[in-house]
């Protein structure tokens, strides 16, 4: 019952201090999809994820309500950097969940805006909201609310001391009349919180501490990615867990925050609760205490032994790389490796696959090349008998010029184009789409019925799978050339593909590339499978990755060619738009169909 009472007490008292409207709340998880068109329709970079903001601590003068609650001393606000648009994830702060909502709108369009000259964050901001007013005067009346109502939630300049109330002045002064100040008056705390600007990233590291974590989201431009918040942190003196029965420090004992040694270099161990209990924790402790035990030695993604890894075809093949932040190539950045299995034994079409691959020859023989005879020729293989017998009616009867087209041709309808499927195997393929297949099981089911497929209808096609590890070791799987017949050797190659490494895309597409540009055929088809985002060790992470990528596609469209991507990704709409375009890319719902939904789009694309 105590319970229960102080928990009411503290529900009742924290609302009071918060001074917030919880059932007109708007969640940014739910406007993710809209703001995200509203921010690249009005000129903001198509690339920025939209990502949650974590809090920002502020040192402001609060009231005694504040203090008893333990309120106000952290705030959500936006700000944007090289990689992400960082949105409160929840607004609640006015009376009505269409003004919230205008919130989040009028930060987007402000986030939208080109990065101002002024250097500072009181101009720069007056300067953004010039230019989104200027371009676009229907946001004036959604700003002018909003500015009414964020006024109401400042604290009145009445109520502070004097140089608070001249800088309280100020910045009231800038939010109803942008570009009227210059300056505002330094004071001993931090200044209420702008909710309406923008703030600067935060890349420092606060004074007493450090930050934990990066931002390296996973998700990508076009929707909400997944929160991974920066957490503030301390470093502490290592413990002995060993040592005596104190298994947590007493100065902590009543307190909510509880010292847990968890070791940082092991990824193996499992805590169901333990994102929400860093949320509730305002400072991780962080200590030195690695020791080198036989349970936590690992070796992670090391590359095997010359004599146990796969044949290298060459020396490799050095390619460039798109870095996006100084907006040029590095040359001869990337090694690419081709490998050959090197234990792929000749094998026969799993007996599972046997049934839908005799479906889908009698479906792809009816494109192969058929004889067409084309009659009255003024050349040819034979007589075309119909002509020979007009011309002798026209020359017994005299009647005009008489016709000198007596020959039938023989000419084959050809399908004019050549596809190279590419397949991601890196090491997330190796995830249990069920209790019994993992993807990778199904992207190689995938490749052998479209082989099956691709056989009948006689298309030229070649088959290719990469990995990687770091820019030095880029894996190019030699399956299937584009002059090896398809036969059980290449059956037995695709059955030995196993998951490892890393996704450094932006090479392997370039490599696929420059084999189709070889090639004589007219139409060039680029078929990318893959199971999620590039990523890779050194750097080839987040935007770095994606934009590579996306430079790697733009290319192949300026050989001629049509790439196009097959994933099973969840949350490839977010990013695959922007890097393949709106329509050369498909979500597979549910993987295990993947093997018959690949011949279907590979019709799709030839027709």
């Amino acid at each position: 019952m105590e319970e229960w009472v102080g928990y009411k007490w503290h529900e009742y008292i924290t609302r009071q201090a918060l001074g917030e409207f919880p059932e007109h709340a708007v969640h940014l998880k739910d406007e993710a999809r809209n703001l995200g068109i509203l921010f690249r329709a009005l000129g903001g970079d198509p690339a920025l994820s939209l990502v949650t903001a974590e809090p920002r601590h502020f040192r402001l003068r609060r009231r005694f309500l504040h203090k008893l609650a333990g309120t106000h001393r952290k705030f959500e606000l936006a700000w944007r950097d090289d990689q992400n648009l960082r949105l409160p994830e929840r607004v609640a702060l006015f009376p009505s969940a269409s003004l919230n909502r205008d919130l989040y709108l009028w930060l987007a369009a402000l986030a939208a805006s080109p990065e101002p000259e002024a250097s500072d964050w009181l101009t720069g901001n007056q300067a953004m909201v010039q230019d989104v007013l200027a371009r676009w005067p229907g946001l004036e009346r959604i700003y002018q609310r909003l500015v009414s109502h964020s006024l109401q939630w400042r604290p009145h300049p009445d109520d502070l001391p004097p140089v608070e109330a001249a800088r309280e002045d100020a910045i009231r002064q800038a939010l109803i009349h942008p570009g009227s100040v210059t300056r505002i008056p330094g004071a001993g705390t931090d200044p209420w919180p702008v909710i309406l600007w923008l703030y600067p990233s935060l890349n420092q590291r606060p004074a007493n501490g450090q930050v934990i974590g990066d931002d390296n989201t996973q998700s990508s431009p076009g929707g909400l990615s997944k929160k991974r918040k920066r957490r503030q942190a301390e470093r502490v003196e290592g413990f002995d867990r060993d040592q005596g029965l104190m298994i947590f420090r007493l100065e902590s004992l009543f307190s909510w925050t509880e010292f847990i040694p968890v070791d940082r270099a092991g990824d193996d161990t499992e805590e169901e609760d333990a994102e929400a209990v860093a949320d509730d924790m305002d400072m991780i402790s962080v200590s030195n205490d690695r020791r080198e035990t036989s349970s936590s030695i690992k070796f992670d993604l090391d590359l095997p032994s010359e004599e146990n890894d796969d044949l290298r075809l060459g020396p490799g093949i050095h390619l460039p790389e798109w870095d996006w932040r100084s907006q040029s190539y590095r040359e001869k950045f990337c090694c690419l490796q081709p490998m050959l299995a090197r234990d792929a034994q000749p094998a026969d079409l799993p007996e599972p696959l046997r049934r839908p691959a005799k479906r889908l020859q009698r479906q792809f023989s009816a494109l192969k090349p058929l004889k067409q005879w084309q009659k009255r020729q003024v050349e040819g293989e034979e007589l075309d008998l119909d002509a020979c017998l007009e011309r002798e009616v026209q020359n017994r009867q005299r009647q005009g010029a008489i016709d000198q087209k007596l020959f039938v041709r023989c000419q084959q309808s050809q399908r004019d184009l050549a596809c190279l499927v590419l397949a991601d195997v890196s090491l997330s393929t190796e995830t249990y789409i069920n209790n019994h297949q993992r993807v990778i099981d199904v992207a190689r089911d995938g490749l052998q019925l479209l082989s099956e497929a691709l056989q009948a209808s006689r298309d030229p096609f070649a088959l290719f799978a990469f990995s990687s590890r770091r820019r030095d070791h880029v894996r190019f799987h030699h399956i299937k050339g584009f002059d090896e017949a398809y036969t059980g050797t290449i059956r037995g190659r695709i059955q030995a593909l196993e998951p490892g490494y890393y996704t450094r895309m932006g090479a392997a597409i370039r490599q696929a590339t420059r084999m189709l540009q070889a090639r004589h055929e007219h139409q060039k088809i680029l078929l990318l499978l893959t199971d999620g985002k590039p990523n890779d060790l050194d750097l080839y992470e987040g935007r770095y990755g994606v934009e590579d990528t996306r430079m790697a596609v733009q290319e192949a469209h300026k050989a001629g060619l049509t790439p196009f991507c097959v994933t099973i990704d969840d949350e490839a709409s977010e990013y695959l738009p922007y890097v393949f375009g709106s329509n050369h890319y498909v979500v597979i719902r549910d993987p295990a169909q993947l093997p018959l939904q690949l011949p279907k789009l590979y019709l799709n694309l030839t027709r």
